[in-house]
């Protein structure tokens, strides 16, 4: 197996809303905001490379929305995500699989793009299956108010319609392994209904995905929880429960939201589970 990390895109989010209830004299010491209180942000994603599949987790936002939309996200950087699976030694058409932990735009958004003529919407990877969870799908095609914003049907339908969706067929909040895909995942309920955290074994160290259960090194300490969460109290059991097993298991983070840190190991303190040492890919 090999893995490869793939820059989507680099953006801005409200440092508030990214912390929630937690006191920003005590967030902006790992994450320091902006004049508008905006924090840094990445949409790294992994590409597994697995016999003769190549395993593409999560798409970042993409390029199909207007300025106006961007403007709110404060894009920086010149990452993109075909850019970069082709500086990996990869084409668009070679994945064979599009794994997403779950569909907020900055998520999903790079799976769909406006065809040439920009007069409809196509599938980026058009000869990759694309993997969700049942439920999420379901939950995300009917959104509630509070998540509305973050499912957009411009991301969601035309994967369905190219009749290319597929789903896991195991929702265990434990690590099980996913015999369509060859990967390890689990899935976790407190930032929105069954996100997937895949986990891999490489170079004989497990590396997890952190998605939007840990987005960035600033949020290891199990209560700094996302104003995004839905159901925050249960984000707490889960990044504990998951942190406890990350430490007792020597798993590595890969880090999809923190642009400054790829991949972290973890310690166990007098305060916790914190913070260990940060490193690339290649490193390992």
């Amino acid at each position: 197996m090999n893995l490869y990390s793939i820059q989507a895109g680099n953006f801005k989010l409200d440092g508030g809303a990214m912390f929630g209830v937690v006191p920003k004299s005590l967030w902006e010491k790992t994450n320091p905001a902006d004049s508008d209180n905006m924090i840094d942000m990445s949409a790294r994603c992994m590409l597994i490379e697995n016999g003769s599949r190549l395993i593409l987790v999560d798409t970042g936002m993409g390029n199909k929305q207007s300025k106006k939309f961007f403007s709110y996200y404060k894009r920086w950087g010149d990452f993109d995500l075909v850019k970069s699976i082709n500086a990996a030694g990869f084409d668009v058409d070679e994945i064979t699989d599009v794994l997403l932990t779950h569909l907020h735009f900055d998520h999903c958004g790079g799976a769909v793009v406006w065809d040439e003529k920009k007069e409809r919407y196509a599938v980026q990877f058009k000869n990759a299956k694309y993997w969700s969870n049942e439920d999420h799908w379901n939950w995300a095609t009917n959104p509630n108010p509070r998540e509305k914003a973050s499912f957009l049907d411009e991301n969601l339908l035309p994967i369905k319609e190219s009749g290319r969706l597929r789903f896991l067929k195991n929702s265990s909040n434990k690590f099980v392994l996913s015999e369509e895909l060859g990967v390890e995942f689990m899935c976790v309920d407190g930032h929105t209904e069954k996100q997937i955290i895949p986990r891999v074994s490489f170079k004989g160290k497990n590396i997890v995905y952190a998605a939007d259960l840990i987005p960035t090194v600033g949020h290891i300490p199990v209560p700094y929880i996302m104003g995004y969460d839905v159901r925050p109290l249960l984000t707490m059991k889960e990044k504990s429960r998951f942190l406890d097993n990350a430490c007792e298991t020597d798993c590595l983070l890969f880090m999809e939201h923190d642009p400054y840190n790829e991949i972290v190991s973890l310690k166990k303190t007098e305060k916790g589970i914190r913070f260990e040492r940060s490193f690339s890919l290649d490193e390992i």
